[in-house]
């Protein structure tokens, strides 16, 4: 007698999330479009509430080549890394949405006393990084002689002693002036990209999936900037109110019951309702309710 078939769908798509301080972000987001990850202690597999979805923790740097080389379908890392790890993946990978989490520069600093009369000294340099393939590229164009010592955390703590330069990401320079480094160059802008393999989107299924979560996880970021306002409008205000509303497109506008004025519904940009909720009053705009948006598909 045969074993009755279960109706759970295999998983279809095999997702990597970075360990670390981009972790909580990323499954933040997730929860927001729907997928719900559960972790058990020390655990790299999560559960998952989306059947058709695995979900693996690995560390940022390793992300873009093991979905280059096809060990998994899509993942979230930062764009310095994708770049750094170029020579390392067997074909080139698809950055499907920037999230914008985690902004980096990449930068080459030097201690501050190494600098003459503002240029670097004319000898080699022992340059310590985290980015060896980015730094070489760097370095070669720039001229600069080097022997490169790739570092693994806390490379900020190297010079003077143990390096002459460092290329290391920074958000604020703070670390870095704490440590009387002088930044002489940035060598890119990065945040965290969601990305995914040729093979993953030549596969109709597991496109229209990405393409799905892309669009929802796009829907939630842009509500994070926005918010909804509605209030009541008297006719003789509301051409007023109108012409001075920013909106999308335009807001939408609804009569009230026994024709005392209009309700009218717009986004707005979060930063600006400070200064335009006074301005609105003083149109004629009156009950006020600003509401948090959840998703905004334009």
């Amino acid at each position: 007698m045969s074993s009755p078939q279960s109706n759970t769908p295999s998983p279809l798509i095999k997702m990597v999330i970075p360990k670390g301080r981009l972790q909580e972000k990323v499954i933040a987001l997730l929860k927001q479009i729907g997928v719900k990850l559960t972790f058990n202690d020390r655990s790299y597999r999560p559960m998952v509430s989306d059947p058709v979805l695995t979900v693996k923790l690995l560390k940022a740097q390793n992300i873009p080549a093991l979905i280059s080389l096809g060990r998994h379908d899509c993942g979230f890392t930062g764009h310095d890394w994708v770049l750094e790890s170029k020579e390392d993946q067997p074909e080139p990978l698809e950055s499907l949405l920037d999230l914008g989490f985690n902004k980096v520069r990449i930068v080459a600093a030097v201690p501050e006393d190494i600098l003459e009369n503002g240029q670097l000294p004319d000898r080699k340099m022992v340059v310590a990084t985290e980015y060896p393939n980015l730094a070489k590229s760097y370095l070669e164009k720039k001229g600069v002689q080097s022997v490169i010592i790739k570092t693994y955390g806390a490379t900020e703590a190297l010079p003077p002693e143990d390096a002459d330069m460092i290329v290391d990401n920074t958000s604020t320079g703070n670390t870095l002036r704490m440590n009387r480094l002088a930044i002489i160059d940035t060598l890119l802008n990065s945040t965290t990209h969601f990305i995914c393999s040729k093979q993953a989107l030549s596969n109709p299924a597991k496109k229209e999936k990405l393409t799905q979560m892309t669009m929802l996880m796009q829907s939630t970021l842009n509500a994070q900037e926005k918010v909804l306002l509605e209030m009541n409008v008297p006719s003789d205000r509301i051409d007023a109110l109108v012409t001075g509303l920013p909106a999308m497109k335009s807001p939408t506008i609804a009569q009230l019951h026994g024709g005392d004025g209009f309700a009218v519904k717009t986004a707005v940009a979060a930063k600006d309702v400070p200064n335009l909720i006074p301005q609105l009053l003083e149109i004629g705009a009156r009950d006020i309710l600003e509401y948090r948006l959840e998703k905004l598909v334009p």
